[in-house]
């Protein structure tokens, strides 16, 4: 079946059941629940794994064990990108992932995790909860049966990991290279064959010459991965993820079954993963990036010619998907949000920061 078949069918059957929905109230759920919450991390991978299980032990500890929160990583229950089909379907009550990973079901979920040349963490919090960004993603999951809200954030990631340096965009023509999202779609572009592997199995696939390099996070939960144990060259500044998002995700029936009050915490609880999974990752890049490199990485930026290449590519892949209604109604909104949020940016933190630096160093 291919993509606009299945949406307007899952448009259909939404409807229908949205119509189910006016002819009851939703049954509150009485007594104690147990929810199982399946992941796109391996047990234990710095900062992701993390934000997943504050979700988990928000919700069990704000409800009083009413609802209790048993998280299974990936291949626990199910592997790490079947998560999405098994709480559409489910066999999972929620998921904790990148929403990047469900571009097969619409393109549209990448802008809820990270877009090439797109939003910084700040600029996609901007967005998400003050400029429309929220009702967005409500809008996209309602037609998969899915209640999401944002639940951690990595901040920048770096450019990747490689077995040489790049000196140009011809580098990458040939390159294996893991990239998740539509930042993969466009290093594809430049000739890159790309590959989609979960976490946990990227220090293998590096390790055994099945990919030439990989991005994954920043410093920290690279350096706890163990990546510069195979190759030394690391480009810190990265054009596929500024900001990448993490989404707590949850069947909507399993929603609507929850007390208004529990929703609400389900709400909040994600919310706050979401600021504090941030903090986490900058709070820890700058120690670990020190330590990579007194252990001998060396940290380099694409050149200008790189950039402009990215850039190129990934204007490329947008325009690709403006025929869809729904992701160009996204792109527009996320565009003038970041447009907005860029220009304050630029005047006060950038040029304080710049200041500071030069006074300070």
């Amino acid at each position: 079946m291919d993509r606009r078949s299945f949406l307007t069918k899952a448009a259909i059957g939404g409807a229908t059941a949205a119509a189910a929905g006016t002819l009851a109230a939703p049954i509150y759920a009485q007594g104690k629940r147990t929810l199982t919450l399946v992941t796109t991390w391996g047990r234990g991978l710095a900062g992701v794994h993390d934000a997943a299980q504050r979700c988990a032990d928000n919700i069990t500890a704000m409800t009083d064990g009413q609802l209790t929160v048993d998280l299974k990583a990936a291949g626990e229950l199910v592997g790490a990108f079947e998560c999405f089909d098994a709480v559409a379907s489910g066999q999972a009550d929620m998921y904790h992932g990148a929403d990047y990973y469900w571009v097969g079901q619409h393109p549209a979920y990448a802008f809820f995790t990270a877009v090439p040349i797109g939003m910084t963490a700040q600029e996609l919090a901007n967005w998400y909860y003050q400029d429309g960004g929220m009702q967005l993603h409500d809008e996209l999951n309602q037609i998969f049966g899915m209640k999401g809200f944002l639940g951690g954030n990595t901040g920048a990631q770096c450019g990747g990991w490689f077995r040489k340096e790049i000196t140009g965009p011809e580098d990458f023509n040939g390159l294996k290279f893991r990239m998740p999202g539509l930042g993969g779609k466009a290093l594809g572009k430049l000739g890159a064959s790309v590959q989609n592997l979960p976490g946990a199995e990227v220090y293998q696939a590096l390790a055994s010459g099945a990919i030439d390099g990989t991005e994954w996070i920043g410093p920290w939960a690279d350096e706890k991965a163990g990546f510069q144990e195979i190759t030394k060259f690391y480009y810190t500044a990265g054009f596929h993820e500024p900001g990448a998002g993490l989404t707590l995700g949850m069947n909507r029936g399993v929603y609507d079954s929850l007390t208004p009050s529990q929703q609400k915490i389900y709400e909040i609880a994600a919310g706050e993963a979401h600021q504090h999974n941030l903090s986490q990752f900058l709070s820890n890049n700058s120690a670990a990036l020190t330590r990579l490199q007194a252990a001998g990485v060396k940290t380099l930026q694409f050149p200008d010619s790189v950039w402009d290449a990215f850039a190129k590519a990934a204007q490329d892949v947008h325009d690709e998907n403006m025929g869809d209604e729904i992701y160009k109604k996204v792109y527009d909104s996320f565009s003038a949000s970041m447009k907005s949020s860029a220009n304050w940016l630029k005047l006060s933190d950038g040029d304080y920061t710049a200041q500071r630096t030069r006074t300070q160093g």
